[in-house]
């Protein structure tokens, strides 16, 4: 490395150096393994258009992760740091609201290693976090998909899903009809199995995993909706001030969380240990325990299972480390 400048990192070479069925399994490795994440930290920044926030989410592998004496390398030691902004105003502007960048290190040596595009990893990684809790959750022959949600996540956790579950067949759902037919379309003209659906309640009652990823601030999906032996995966609603779904789903379903940070940050398990709808003491367990073989997954066919997250440094970790192993193989 020398003191050579970090390698930029853009959102292309990022989707050429991943796989999904790569990412679960390097995700997987992550949540077994000496990864350390610090809680994140959570900056407010005042604006006159809307209250900005500014978010630093650091990880580092630990000791026993690699022998300090080797030659460092991308599967070894590393430390990195993600760096999210996030500027409500900017919708007025024509520009993203959520910003940022992912800062990845040797962890042996401090020395840079690479920035990456930040929005890209994060699309992936919190993907393939989800699918990694189906392949533990899921039941084996799910076969249906409803994304609830058509924003820039769905497509990534349709393919992720798809890379861990025989699904044949996805349904898309969103507010705006239009766009989950656009996104629809799109999926289908690569060869996807993929329509658009109206009916919310039609397409949550057909489907074996339900993947949530949107910013409602009222409870989307039904716990009376949910089939047995149904998944149900929660990925937006990530203060609390939102839901994605009702408490009957969460006393009907085995409930697990990525982090225990799930417990008091984002909607819908949060918001409900909040106002005594539901008890922190009923959460089954988190990736950690899934991962470590220390918890049980599915107990049945017939179980009805759920996973909240919020995300976790360790995933964006995991992922840069494997976006490098990608571009130097």
């Amino acid at each position: 490395m020398n003191g050579a400048a970090p390698r930029i990192v853009t959102a292309g070479q990022i989707d050429g150096a991943l796989t999904f069925p790569g990412l679960v399994d390097a995700l997987e490795a992550g949540f077994r393994g000496d990864l350390v994440a610090p809680t994140r930290h959570h900056h407010g920044i005042a604006r006159v258009d809307g209250d900005a926030t500014l978010l630093l989410m650091p990880a580092w592998t630990g000791e026993s992760a690699a022998d300090a004496s080797a030659e460092p390398s991308a599967d070894s030691s590393a430390m990195g740091v993600k760096i999210v902004s996030v500027f409500p105003g900017n919708g007025a502007r024509g520009l993203p609201s959520i910003q940022g960048v992912y800062y990845l290190a040797d962890g042996a040596t401090g020395m840079p290693r690479a920035v990456l595009d930040g929005a890209r990893l994060t699309l992936w990684r919190t993907a393939c976090a989800s699918a990694l809790a189906a392949r533990h959750l899921a039941r084996a022959d799910a076969a249906t998909l409803t994304m609830v949600g058509a924003g820039a996540l769905a497509p990534f956790l349709i393919r992720a899903h798809m890379s861990q579950r025989p699904i044949a067949r996805v349904t898309v759902w969103n507010r705006d009809f239009e766009k989950a037919r656009g996104l629809a379309a799109a999926l289908a003209g690569e060869g996807l199995p993929v329509a658009a659906s109206e009916d919310l309640e039609a397409a949550v009652r057909g489907a074996d995993l339900v993947s949530c990823a949107t910013l409602s601030k009222e409870p989307l999906v039904r716990g009376a909706w949910l089939r047995e032996g149904a998944h149900l995966d929660l990925v937006g609603a990530f203060n609390l001030a939102m839901r994605e779904a009702d408490d009957e789903a969460l006393d009907r379903a085995c409930v697990f969380v990525d982090t225990p940070a799930a417990l008091t940050e984002g909607g819908d398990v949060a918001v409900a240990i909040r106002d005594g709808g539901f008890d922190r003491a009923h959460v089954r367990g988190d990736l950690f325990g899934l991962c470590r073989g220390e918890v049980a997954g599915r107990g049945s066919d017939a179980e009805i299972t759920l996973f909240k997250s919020v995300g976790a440094a360790l995933e964006d970790l995991a992922a840069a480390m494997a976006v490098m192993r990608g571009l130097e193989a």
